[in-house]
């Protein structure tokens, strides 16, 4: 039987080609959809790690986005360091907002205020350049598309881009623009003394009264639940890909069947089960399903960099891939297997002398 399977592939080749590829392109979307669900929880998590804090202090209440803190006066500051556990103690804020560049061209921006020469909340690590000195300067990441050398404008300040870095983005590929936080201060909130936030490394054991304390994890978690709804909307569509590819595979083993009236009629007559000829039937779908998987795969690796936002497949993606596209090849194959099991073993017959 399984001879006769792949006599028939080898004999339907083109049409088998056809389908393989078709779903193919199906399964590489599918690991590309679920890589752009985990790119808003990783650039989030690399965004996180790269401040070097342990915890953040924050007004009573806030509910820990990145982006949407509450200010408050930069005085806490003092306050904080002065806690039990606590080793260092940085200032942070980080806003979103609309920049210019060369005058024309508006684009958007996660602003990262942080103290000059501080290892806490600052991108990390750099690709290329310095790490800011002073006001007027920033490091971006490189998905803003400014060289170093360029120039950005805030409301009415301008900055010099002296460092490049990567992987720092937020919100789908938003790049963070890393600055003085005296700078977020005068082209955010008019010069106020405010800050957003505590960075603090150690273990402290209590903070200031009005304030709370949240581990890196709870920052991440709080962020990107503000983008839950977009996360399912993108694994729903991802599921339907799955569908889809089932539906193309089952079409074309069905259609296969229509065209082996005969030969199943062959197989009955000489006593063939419908255990066999399901097995003939679902062999011929799985070889498609893990073909079009293997193709969907390597496709996927040269697709990422197609999407403007973060794309990172989860190794775990790959490995559910084939094991998916053999339960798509036996499910597609039951399609055909009523057509199969009610031909007349009569009609092998048919048309002899």
């Amino acid at each position: 039987m399984f001879r006769i399977t792949l006599q028939d592939l080898k004999f339907r080749a083109r049409q088998f080609s056809i389908a393989v590829i078709g779903a193919g392109l199906l399964f590489a979307m599918s690991l590309l959809l679920a890589g752009m669900a985990a790119g808003f929880s990783v650039e989030i998590t690399k965004t996180i790690d790269g401040m070097g804090a342990n915890y953040w202090v924050l007004a009573q209440g806030a509910a820990g986005r990145l982006g949407s803190l509450p200010a408050f006066p930069q005085s806490t500051l003092a306050a904080v360091a002065r806690e039990p556990g606590v080793k260092d103690a940085a200032p942070s804020l980080v806003v979103t907002q609309p920049i210019l560049h060369d005058g024309k061209t508006t684009k958007t921006v996660n602003l990262v205020g942080y103290q000059a020469g501080s290892r806490l909340g600052g991108p990390g690590s750099l690709t290329s350049g310095h790490e800011i000195s002073g006001p007027g300067q920033a490091v971006v990441d490189t998905a803003l598309g400014i060289g170093l050398g360029q120039q950005f404008i805030v409301a009415d300040k301008s900055f010099d881009v002296v460092g490049i870095t990567s992987e720092r983005t937020l919100y789908g590929g938003v790049a963070n623009a890393y600055v003085t936080f005296h700078d977020v201060q005068d082209a955010v909130f008019g010069g106020r003394p405010l800050i957003s936030a505590v960075l603090v490394t150690g273990s402290p054991t209590r903070v200031p009264i009005g304030y709370v304390l949240k581990t890196n994890t709870d920052i991440a978690a709080s962020t990107l639940n503000q983008m839950k709804a977009g996360v399912a909307s993108i694994n729903s569509t991802r599921y339907f890909m799955w569908i889809i590819a089932a539906i193309i595979v089952a079409a074309l083993v069905y259609v296969t069947a229509l065209q082996r009236t005969r030969d199943f009629a062959v197989l009955k007559a000489v006593g063939a089960t419908t255990a066999l000829l399901f097995i003939g039937l679902a062999a011929q779908a799985v070889i498609v399903s893990l073909l079009a998987a293997l193709i969907g795969g390597v496709l996927s690796t040269f697709m990422t960099g197609l999407f403007p936002q973060p794309v990172y497949i989860p190794d775990s993606s790959y490995y559910i891939l084939p094991i998916s596209a053999l339960i798509v090849g036996v499910l597609a194959s039951t399609a055909a297997l009523r057509r199969a099991v009610s031909v007349d073993p009569a009609a092998a017959f048919a048309g002899a002398s």
